[in-house]
């Protein structure tokens, strides 16, 4: 028990600012899905946007740029899943090298002096960042793959079904493809949080700094952007601007 306090009392900073970064990790993760369903922001506007195509989707007999731009997408989520097995891979060698890493990063102006086993707790955060960014863009190619087959197995025009059978299909292929999307979105706040973790390499209080800079960050470009305004404009907007 006294060596737990012990830690605990040296190491309050360091726990408060990883206390920190899990709140507004899950926290913000937990926000954006909520808000989503109440206020429009990238996902829920992007999901009307699948809507749509899927609908002009059910009535074209070819579906050759339908899948094109389905794969188009899988490829982006590929790069990504390649490229986190490589941070990983990265990562690893460097918590086989701490001490080398410690002194690299000695000479950095307000450097907080860390001992070999902070060092390695902040790499092994980073490890469980990637490692769940992985199996989220991973997961994320997979349900394309779904959507590719779904498409596939959509009805034809020719096969003059009901304008009811054709919305359903359109609505389960475009939440299937908006599931895939969100996942992937997930791996890439994932990516965007993890940018904060190598200020806790440097100070614990830049590590909450960043933290909650990453996170105004998203909220800014998912739910207030311009981007978000862009897609959000009607057609008669268009034509008077």
């Amino acid at each position: 028990m006294e060596d737990v306090s012990a830690f605990i009392t040296q190491n309050w900073l360091n726990l408060l600012a990883l206390s920190w970064f899990i709140l507004c990790f899950k926290g913000y993760m937990y926000y954006a899905k909520r808000k989503s369903y109440t206020t429009p922001c990238l996902a829920s506007v992007l999901h009307m946007y699948r809507y749509e195509w899927m609908q002009r989707m059910m009535d074209r007999e070819n579906r050759i740029s339908d899948t094109s731009a389905i794969a188009n997408l899988e490829r982006s989520v590929s790069f990504f899943a390649s490229t986190t097995m490589l941070i990983l891979a990265g990562l690893m060698t460097v918590l086989g090298s701490t001490e080398k890493a410690i002194d690299v990063v000695a000479d950095i102006p307000f450097v907080v002096h860390a001992t070999r086993q902070e060092w390695e707790l902040k790499i092994l955060l980073l490890i469980v960042l990637f490692v769940y960014a992985f199996f989220k863009f991973t997961w994320s190619l997979r349900q394309y793959g779904f959507v590719s087959v779904m498409v596939g197995g959509a009805p034809t025009p020719e096969e003059a079904i009901s304008d009811q059978v054709k919305q359903a299909n359109a609505a389960r292929i475009a939440k299937m493809t908006s599931m895939a999307a969100n996942n992937f979105n997930l791996g890439l706040r994932t990516f965007y949080f993890s940018q904060a973790v190598l200020g806790w390499f440097i100070n614990p209080i830049l590590f909450v700094v960043l933290t909650a800079f990453i996170a105004f960050i998203l909220y800014r470009r998912e739910f207030s952007s311009s981007t978000l305004k862009t897609l959000m404009m009607t057609t008669d907007t268009e034509i008077k601007s």
